[in-house]
């Protein structure tokens, strides 16, 4: 690996950490924010929506617009978006103010992460190099999610939640400067080459409504006029998004991708696992805080041998495993361990000791090291140079729609448990252990379906030997 590919490698791994840290570095503060800006219970969720809104409805339309004017000039003036809503949302004094930052946040980081990957694989063509690339890659996603809770509430505790959005300026700066000069230049296919405004104007309303009405599942019901309204105007905005594909000259989003059943079945396999895995880590801090009582500082530490575990297994494993076994047979093997820490958690006791309960599932979660980086080269193995900044959306946009219906589908199954059991007479840490197992049991039942899928759908892709590993991992 060259130097100019280790300096570009780490400018997107720190925008890739910007990203990941973002989404979940505000949890830990929310309270704070609460009583500083005087939000109302319903309002404060919006400091996180609107992140996730933005963010999940703009990756397809940004990953194509990267292929049109430029991957690098996308990057760049995402990077920039994402700085700029950073000082104001540290600065904000309104509740207005802090989610309308939030939302130029969730915009700035969709610009900037939606061609990430593109830039990637375009950079890193020879087949170990690019294995490598993605396990750093991935090994920062991982940091990222759990240095993100410890930093929050170091932040939060030692100075004031405001910190939390300030601290990205200064590495959003050094990102912008040493991007400029580090990331190939590329210039884009132009806007004939797919401009396609209905289609853009259809996949980001039914994108964001989607979204939408997923986050807003726990307020209003499943079965309510609210969801099902808006949740079918979403359907029929995205379908006649895809329609629309089918007929037009130059698609935003040509449908040949869907072709190659290796990006199908990687990105279905990617929504089912991310689902399983974001809400894992979101009702686990809720456990361990609500029955146990740890402190924030206290639950991000907890968590912080999952994070130490999955990306030790990606930075250091992962590209080893694939170039000799393959992405599919890593793939399976990272399921099955994610799998069986998912399974240990349905019995987890009231009174479980960390030790015992908490750590093992933290250990099996290095699963993740091996399905991460398996998964983003099989969603980005059918795509060729004019379509890698699509791919890349795509993909990011799946694992957004995941991670948002898993949170939704799993905290809402163990809000009924959990009133069905008080209701019954529990007492209240029974009753949310009661809850929390029965979203343990789903998101098990998730990851069952992404291995049978993985297993029955996904093609073997081996990557021993050089002829082979130039086959397994076409250039771009």
């Amino acid at each position: 690996m060259t130097k100019s590919q280790r300096t570009a490698l780490a400018v997107l791994s720190a925008a890739m950490l910007m990203t990941i840290l973002d989404g979940s570095i505000v949890t830990v503060a929310m309270p704070a924010i609460q009583e500083d800006l005087g939000f109302t219970p319903a309002g404060l969720s919006w400091t996180v929506n609107a992140y996730l809104i933005a963010f999940g409805g703009l990756l397809l339309l940004a990953g194509r617009l990267g292929d049109l004017i430029g991957r690098k000039t996308m990057f760049v003036t995402g990077t920039v978006v994402f700085t700029a809503a950073s000082v104001l949302a540290g600065v904000a004094t309104t509740p207005a103010v802090l989610v309308g930052a939030r939302y130029l946040q969730g915009v700035g980081s969709a610009i900037a992460a939606s061609v990430v990957l593109g830039i990637l694989v375009t950079i890193f063509t020879e087949p170990r190099q690019r294995a490598t690339a993605i396990g750093v890659f991935s090994f920062t996603g991982a940091a990222g999610a759990s240095i993100g809770q410890v930093l929050g509430g170091v932040l939060t505790d030692a100075l004031n939640w405001h910190w939390i959005f300030l601290i990205n300026v200064p590495i959003g700066v050094l990102t912008v400067l040493v991007a400029v000069r580090a990331l190939p230049t590329d210039r884009g296919l132009g806007w004939s080459a797919g401009a396609d405004v209905l289609g853009a104007a259809l996949v980001t309303i039914g994108l964001m409504l989607g979204i939408y009405t997923v986050v807003e599942v726990e307020r209003y019901g499943w079965v309510s006029a609210h969801t099902l309204g808006l949740g079918a105007l979403a359907a029929a905005l995205l379908a006649a998004f895809v329609l629309r594909q089918a007929t037009a000259a130059n698609p935003l989003l040509p449908l040949r991708i869907f072709r190659s059943r290796t990006v199908s079945g990687a990105n279905v396999v990617q929504m089912l696992t991310l689902a399983a895995m974001f809400a894992f880590q979101i009702i686990v801090a809720l456990y361990l805080q609500k029955v146990l009582g740890y402190n924030a500082l206290q639950t991000g530490s907890a968590m912080l041998p999952a994070a130490v575990a999955i990306g030790g297994v990606s930075l250091f494993a992962s590209a080893r495993l694939i170039t000799r076994f393959g992405e599919r047979s890593v793939l399976i093997a990272g399921l099955v361990l994610l799998l069986a820490g998912m399974s240990w958690l349905t019995r987890l006791p009231v009174d479980a000791g960390y030790l015992t309960d908490v750590l093992p599932v933290m250990v099996a979660v290095s699963g993740g090291g091996l399905v991460l980086p398996a998964l983003t080269a099989l969603g980005m193995s059918g795509a060729d140079a004019d379509d890698a900044g699509l791919a890349s959306g795509l993909f990011n946009t799946t694992q957004q729609v995941g991670m948002a219906i898993g949170v939704a589908v799993l905290s809402t199954l163990a809000a009924a448990r959990t009133g069905t059991e008080l209701v019954a007479g529990a007492s209240d840490p029974a009753a949310l252990t009661s809850g929390y197992r029965l979203a343990f049991t789903v998101a098990a039942g998730l990851l069952a379906a992404a291995l049978v899928i993985s297993v029955t759908v996904l093609r073997t892709r081996h990557t021993s030997g050089d002829a082979s590993v130039a086959q397994a991992v076409p250039a771009f």
